[in-house]
């Protein structure tokens, strides 16, 4: 990087020093790069059907081995693809699904592994996302069974006796659980003595293990769940709520469908 100065009167007669800083020349040319690489990948978002290597050079004007040394390494990471016989550059996978996160909402991309909970267990699966230090209820697929828990959308739980808020808890830091679960004590003016032991739950459940909620939330009431956190950092959790009547005996297939459930995220 080079810097020159000068000085020079202003208007009132007093003088100021000017600076200026060149780059110096490799940053330039990598920020070329970078330009012409988005160019050509706005030009294959445009033409769909693809392009061949000299079309995309006539389009970007660059000369086509500029062209082939951007597209060899834009190839290189899944951005973009040729399809075998025709030859033609089109956008690849990794690029598609980049642009699916960004038009995507959480509640449309966890759905299916919703229902694919929902499906093998018979049970309610709930969707909660972590808002001013309580569970918002966003989505539900209920249960096929008689006797089903059922929670209307948009209804708030706590955090520290639920298994959809301990998962959330557990996808923090210490110490954010730690004040989310301090202000939920003064706010429900509850004593603090099982403090000790929810930290050491949520240590538990970032480890790996599942959150349960026994009969601690609502007695009659049993769930598993775990949470995960999106790109932007919002904090979800999936959970399936039973009747304890029914929980102890389905346990075991519950945490197996979970576990699937979370291997097929990427949060085990």
């Amino acid at each position: 990087m080079v810097s020159y100065t000068w000085s020079e009167p202003n208007r009132l007669g007093h003088v100021e020093i000017i600076a200026m800083t060149i780059q110096e020349p490799h940053r330039i040319q990598g920020i070329q790069v970078i330009s012409r690489a988005a160019a050509v990948l706005r030009l294959l978002g445009r033409e769909t059907g693809g392009l061949s290597l000299g079309q995309i050079a006539n389009h970007v004007d660059l000369p086509r081995s500029t062209v082939q040394r951007i597209v060899g390494a834009l190839a290189a990471v899944g951005f973009i693809s040729s399809s075998g016989g025709s030859g033609r550059i089109k956008l690849g996978p990794e690029i598609q699904s980049l642009g699916l996160a960004l038009t995507t909402t959480p509640r449309e991309r966890l759905r299916p592994v919703m229902q694919a909970i929902a499906q093998e267990t018979g049970e309610t699966v709930d969707l909660a996302v972590l808002r001013d230090g309580q569970m918002l209820f966003v989505d539900q697929i209920v249960g096929r069974h008689r006797l089903r828990t059922v929670s209307s959308i948009g209804e708030t739980f706590p955090l520290a006796t639920t298994a959809n808020g301990k998962a959330a808890l557990a996808c923090l830091d210490a110490i954010e659980a730690t004040t989310l679960n301090q202000a939920e004590v003064r706010a429900s003016r509850a004593r603090d003595g099982k403090k000790a032991a929810l930290l050491t739950e949520i240590e538990g459940i970032r480890g790996g293990a599942l959150a349960t909620d026994e009969d601690e939330h609502t007695d009659g009431i049993s769930a598993l769940g775990f949470g995960l956190k999106d790109p932007g950092g919002e904090v979800f959790a999936l959970s399936v709520p039973v009747p304890s009547s029914r929980y102890r005996h389905i346990k075991d297939t519950l945490i197996t469908a979970l576990d699937t459930a979370r291997r097929r995220l990427g949060t085990d």
